[in-house]
């Protein structure tokens, strides 16, 4: 979409396209969405034109997962969180990059200033997506939502070379409805009193928050459709669903009051990695431990956070998945505590098995306190965690001004050379 109308026209009297968005309602609308399309991959082949035209994966190795996919790659069938090797198997041409996650989060960040410049509510929702709200920002900008949102679109086009679909609507629900539904580089808009028809066709999968496990209920009780939910009354919903039979009477509709709340925050802080081969050993997969506990530490000091409870997840060759957790007296982001608390879940249960993955992760977030005040790692039992901690940040001083491979642990060294 490069124009918009209240009236319906078939090309632009001003620039001549004939991507021209028309409706009553649209300078009332101020609830956006705007998603980063195929984000990863969009900048992998941003990055390196030999890859235009070929089908590209974003992810780990063949025991992996697909992070990111491109469109050509999903014409063969392949999606996101898609195990790599059935992705192979569905599209054997396709080339394979490992993520680039430092160069996804600066242009991530990057496309954040752009929409906190036209407004302070902003609620993020992943490195690539994100609701704001527009309401009472034409004052300022001396523009409809819909106008200022056209400029965005086409000003991420036009710098970083990327496109992103943007939904625009009276709330979150909708306009996150309406950015799916024309991709890549879409707009579109689903106003509230044209809503319940626009949302009838749809599954009731596409309402967020319907997973596998509630669409299979759904389906059970012939409300696969949204439609099937809109023409359900709503006291028999109760009935099936209890609480969750209101929601979806409200969602069938296109009901949702939730505010774009910019202070929206994380619920954890993790990572995880799939091996090439399985792993039996102990002190293997210790050293990855202490790898992922380091990416974490990391993620928590950038995002300003600390965590009150530390989990490991392991998958075995079987793909049975087992977690554990710990709560700590005191919330924590260094690394070396993560890892000394991660450390023995996992040997209690490295039995012999075979693992493929392990992980690791902090919750129970809280803002994090300032450096200068050690209460995090000031553990009576432990007198040289101070000491530990002091390095830590010493360490992560020097790979800021350095490169991240400026210094590293001898764990961490030993880890590296098996890579």
């Amino acid at each position: 979409m490069d124009c918009s109308s209240k009236n319906a026209v078939s090309v632009c009297s001003d620039c001549g396209s004939n991507r021209i968005l028309a409706s009553p309602d649209l300078s009332t609308l101020s609830i956006a969405h705007i998603d980063c399309d195929a984000f990863y991959a969009s900048i992998e082949k941003r990055d390196n034109p030999d890859l235009a035209g070929l089908p590209v994966l974003v992810g780990g190795s063949k025991r992996g997962v697909v992070a990111t996919c491109c469109y050509i790659a999903r014409a063969y069938g392949v999606r996101s969180a898609m195990p790599m090797f059935k992705a192979l198997k569905l599209c054997p041409d396709a080339v394979v990059i490992k993520p680039r996650m430092d160069i996804y989060a600066q242009e991530g960040r990057a496309i954040r200033e752009m929409m906190q410049r036209l407004t302070p509510l902003v609620e993020p929702v992943s490195i690539d997506e994100a609701y704001l709200d527009l309401n009472g920002s034409g004052l300022l900008h001396k523009a409809a939502p819909v106008e200022v949102l056209v400029h965005l679109q086409k000003e991420i086009r036009d710098t970083l070379h990327l496109s992103v679909s943007v939904g625009l609507s009276s709330n979150k629900y909708l306009a996150k409805i309406a950015s799916e539904l024309d991709k890549p580089n879409g707009f579109s808009v689903i106003s509230p009193t044209d809503a319940p028809q626009r949302l009838a066709p749809l599954s009731a999968r596409a309402i967020h928050g319907v997973g596998p496990k509630l669409m299979a209920k759904l389906e059970t009780n012939d409300h696969g459709m949204i439609a099937d939910l809109q023409a359900e009354d709503r006291v028999q919903l109760m009935r099936l669903y209890g609480e969750t039979g209101i929601w979806l009477h409200k969602r069938a509709f296109g009901l949702d009051d939730r505010p774009v709340s910019p202070t929206h925050d994380r619920k954890s802080i993790s990572s995880e990695t799939t091996f090439n081969q399985d792993i039996t050993d102990i002190n293997q997969l210790t050293d990855i431990l202490w790898r992922q506990c380091i990416r974490v530490g990391d993620s928590a000091k950038r995002l300003e956070r600390e965590g009150r409870t530390v989990t490991i997840k392991v998958k075995t060759d079987k793909f049975q998945s087992i977690t554990r957790q710990i709560s700590l007296n005191t919330p924590t982001q260094l690394a070396q505590s993560i890892f000394r608390n991660a450390r023995p879940l996992l040997e209690n249960v490295v039995d012999g098995r075979r693992f493929r993955l392990l992980g690791v992760g902090i919750s129970d977030l809280s803002q994090a306190a300032p450096v200068d005040q050690p209460r995090d790692f000031a553990d009576l039992a432990d007198p040289k965690a101070l000491k530990r901690a002091a390095a830590e940040r010493a360490m992560d001083k020097a790979r800021a001004k350095f490169g991240k491979n400026a210094v590293d642990t001898g764990r961490g060294v030993r880890y590296s050379k098996k890579d």
